[in-house]
């Protein structure tokens, strides 16, 4: 399942009502802030994004992962992202990642 979002400060709506559904063994939640020609400082919004996210994994139990770039340009959030060698470094990390989170999840008390 995927889902799209218009910006960043969206990602935390969409990854509560995943995470509640209780369908899913992990959200993972990838994205790119990108600054372009606007004066909004990035780090800031990465950073209540991610805030928003722990909450989340906490209250639902549902392991919610972040990988949100912070990057001056498409171009740029396209390499950092991958893209430029044809591979997604979100698609290749979020298996073992969910994993991880699923099996710390299941030794817990």
């Amino acid at each position: 399942m995927s889902a799209w979002v218009p910006g960043a400060v969206e990602i935390p709506v969409i990854a509560q009502r995943l995470a509640e559904s209780r369908k899913y063994a992990a959200v993972l939640c990838w994205g790119a802030v990108i600054r372009g020609e606007t004066t909004h400082d990035g780090a800031t919004f990465k950073r209540q994004v991610s805030l928003s996210l722990g909450r989340i994994s906490l209250d639902t139990g549902t392991p919610v992962l972040f990988g949100v770039l912070t990057c001056n340009s498409l171009e740029q959030a396209i390499h950092r992202s991958g893209g430029k060698i044809g591979a997604i470094r979100g698609v290749e990390c979020a298996p073992s990642r969910a994993g991880n989170g699923q099996t710390l999840l299941e030794k817990l008390p």
